[in-house]
């Protein structure tokens, strides 16, 4: 018997299309049947993900080296739940409104666990649910929203590099250059290779 070893970062960053239903926003929204996606499909789309040592991140040298690779300077915490965050059904509102940043939203879950959404090439919404110990970082242009799960808490690093800054644009922000860089690098990138793929 073969042996297939499971890549460690799917025990705590797992991603699925979802359904069109209108339900509360915390809950799964599974297709029937379920479709999965890969953390390599992820990837393909500029979603880079890690597993890392949640309850030792003051001294966890992979992130520390994460930190030094990519340029991540800054860092702070911030913990989404109705006890924790001001004006939090404000907050959760805006979380969720489709929107991109033109730099990187680098988020590691040191506790609890949410749901990031983001569009594929073919607009159709991913769930990724990121949950204690996994971090992910979703690429300047990349039109996504955030939710809590029905845990309804997350406590989340935050990483950036230079001074933050968080600015949502909510879709549609075609024009701007990071998005613009974005669908050349990734969307445009995407179709041609399934094009390619079509006419073999």
């Amino acid at each position: 018997m073969v042996a297939t070893h499971k890549d460690p970062r799917e025990e705590v960053i797992q991603a699925w299309y979802m359904d069109d239903s209108d339900e509360d926003q915390r809950l799964p929204h599974h297709r029937e049947p379920k479709e999965f996606v890969s953390l390599d499909q992820l990837a393909e789309l500029g979603v880079l993900s890690w597993r890392l040592d949640a309850d030792n991140y003051e001294t966890d040298e992979e992130l520390k080296k994460i930190r030094e690779d990519r340029g991540y300077s800054y860092m702070d915490f911030c913990e989404v739940c109705p006890e924790k965050l001001p004006n939090y059904e404000e907050k959760i509102k805006n979380f969720f409104e489709e929107h991109l940043h033109t730099d990187e939203e680098i988020r590691y879950a040191v506790a609890g666990s949410g749901y990031f959404d983001v569009r594929d090439c073919n607009e159709h919404w991913i769930r990724v649910w990121v949950k204690k110990g996994g971090m992910i970082v979703l690429p300047a242009g990349i039109y996504h929203r955030f939710t809590l799960d029905t845990n309804n808490y997350i406590k989340a690093m935050r990483l950036f590099i230079g001074d933050p800054v968080w600015t949502p644009f909510n879709r549609p922000h075609d024009h701007l250059p990071a998005r613009k860089e974005y669908v050349k690098a990734f969307v445009d990138k995407e179709a041609g290779e399934h094009a390619v793929d079509a006419a073999a």
